[in-house]
This record gives structure tokens, C-alpha cells and sequence, in this order.
């Protein structure tokens, strides 16, 4: 399958501080992936990177085949960016944006525009400095539909939308993108947006990609473990056991291992348990057990 992107052991510093070393991933075309990290965990400084703003201390970024500093700008027009959800010119309403932007872009499609726009039921006299940051985000996005480009780019894409908007939004990418064959990239801090979105997740850890594959997988095959032990014992982290912990005497540990193959890790660890459960887990519980709660 085609990589959309292809970004090959990025290294990036801000002065000393070191974001992350040899971070490799891929995108293939057709498919949503979804960047999920805590704060500082170098996901803005990706979509930057993405995006050509930011140039790595090291490795490559490759995007339609060519590196992103270097692309061709006529083939740049099949990058649709949003950063932070807002658009300028909030003197116009959206009809005037519409018609503004439309002169940019010789594959625009204002129907995916006003389409976007009354779901939201948003007038078309409106003003964009009388709409909410939730509103104006998603005239953002109305407008990064209607270049119609082959690769979105989206960071924080559901800023300040209400539960109701956001699952309407979702929705609507999500058949967009596959009836239009697009390949998104996108972040958000909202999980479980993500987790009806995605096809892909990257779960970013400090430094490093902790975890990169199809979302189903995932669910597929992490789990909770609790079980019962002495109060005041203690399991040490390992590979495969993430995240470990004693609450008075119940144990609780992530791990992608088998329930049968759980049970012989901890009678070979002589861990003194009793009544080993594994629960299923959502996206967010999922990035949490992975990720660490702090």
C-alpha cells in the first residue's frame, strides 16, 4: 500500500531538551491515523514538522514522496492544514470566506463547504467574530474540505465543541474521508472522538512511539488485569507488564499477553494471586494503562 507519509528516524530538540530520537512512522493512503500522546510529548512538534513549519534536528519527513521543506508547491495545494482550529478575516461571514479562499484553489468544492455548514447550523449571514471558538474551528475545517486535497492534516481538530457537535463532526469526517479516499493525520486530546475515527493510533510515550497499529488490534488484544494479592506487595515493571499498581490489596497491570499466558508470568514471578480477571478496554483506558495515569 502507497505511504501517503513516510517520516524516517526524526530527531528533535527545543536547545537542550530533547522531544524525541529516530522517530519513525508511516501513513498509508486511505487511511485515518490518529497521533495520542500526554502534553509534551512532541505531538504538536510533529504536525509542525508535517506541516513544514519546523524543520527536525535530524531525519527525514516525506510527504506525496518528496520532503516536505523541499516540496513542489503546486503539489503542497494536496495538504489541507488546520492548526488550532481557527481561521483569520473574522470582519467576514461565511459566505464571503467561502468565496475568498475559492480563488486559491482550482479543485474547490464549496458544496463540502456548505454542507459542513448547515449540519452545524450556522447561518449563512453569520460573522466569524460572533461565532464560538467551537464554530470557528469548524469553518476551519469546512474550508480545508472544500480544497479537496488528498491529505488532511488536523491538530485538535474538536477545539471548543460541545458533545453533540463533536459526534456530528466525527461522523461526518469519518464518511467523508472514506467515500473521498482522503488520508487524515490528526490529533485531539478528546480519545473517544479518536476512537470512532481512526483507523490507526501512534500512542506517543516520552521520546518514543510506544505504540503504532490498526485501533481494532489494539482493543483487540490489550486487557486489565486485576487480581488479589497480600496487601503491601509490589510488582517491578517489565516488557509486557505496563504500569503496575497495589491498591490496598487489589493488583492492576495493562498487558497485551494472553490471559493464560498472564497467569504463568505471574506464577513465575511468584506473585501470590488469587481471582486473576481481564477486563476489554476503550481507547482512552487503554491509552491510560499504556501511558501511565500521571
Amino acid at each position: 500500500m502507497e505511504n501517503i507519509i513516510e517520516c524516517i528516524d526524526l530527531t528533535h530538540y527545543y536547545g537542550k531538551r530533547m522531544i524525541y530520537e529516530n522517530l519513525s512512522f508511516s501513513v498509508p493512503r486511505g487511511r485515518i491515523l490518529g497521533l495520542l500522546g500526554k502534553n509534551g510529548t512532541g505531538k504538536t512538534t510533529t504536525i509542525n514538522i508535517l506541516s513544514g513549519y519546523l524543520k527536525p534536528r535530524s531525519g527525514k519527513c516525506l510527504i506525496f514522496g518528496q520532503e516536505i521543506q523541499k516540496m513542489d508547491p503546486v503539489l503542497r495545494q494536496n495538504i489541507g492544514l488546520l492548526i488550532e482550529g481557527h481561521v483569520q478575516y473574522q470582519f467576514m461571514n461565511i459566505e464571503q470566506i467561502e468565496k475568498f479562499y475559492a480563488s486559491f484553489y482550482p479543485r474547490w468544492k464549496k458544496e463540502a463547504y456548505y454542507e459542513l455548514m448547515n449540519k452545524l447550523k450556522v447561518a449563512p449571514g453569520q460573522r466569524i467574530s460572533r461565532m464560538s471558538c467551537g464554530q470557528r474551528s469548524q469553518v476551519a475545517l469546512g474550508l480545508i474540505l472544500a480544497q479537496d486535497p488528498e491529505l488532511l492534516v488536523l491538530d485538535d481538530f474538536s477545539l471548543g465543541l460541545d458533545p453533540g457537535y463533536r459526534r456530528l463532526f466525527v461522523d461526518y469526517l469519518r464518511e467523508y474521508a472514506l467515500s473521498e479516499n482522503k488520508t487524515v493525520f490528526l490529533t485531539s486530546h478528546i480519545i473517544q472522538d479518536m476512537e470512532r475515527l481512526i483507523d490507526d493510533c501512534i500512542m506517543m510515550d516520552y521520546g518514543s512511539i510506544l505504540i503504532q497499529q490498526p485501533v481494532r488490534q489494539l482493543l483487540d488484544t490489550i486487557r486489565c488485569y486485576t487480581a488479589t494479592v497480600p496487601e503491601g506487595f509490589e510488582l517491578q515493571p517489565e516488557e509486557g507488564l505496563y504500569h503496575p499498581s497495589v491498591r490496598k490489596n487489589k493488583l492492576e497491570v495493562f498487558s497485551f499477553l494472553p490471559a493464560e499466558d498472564m497467569e504463568a508470568k505471574l506464577k513465575e514471578k511468584q506473585v501470590p494471586f488469587n481471582d486473576l480477571k481481564a477486563d476489554k478496554l476503550n481507547l482512552e483506558d487503554a491509552f491510560i494503562g499504556l501511558t501511565g495515569k500521571y
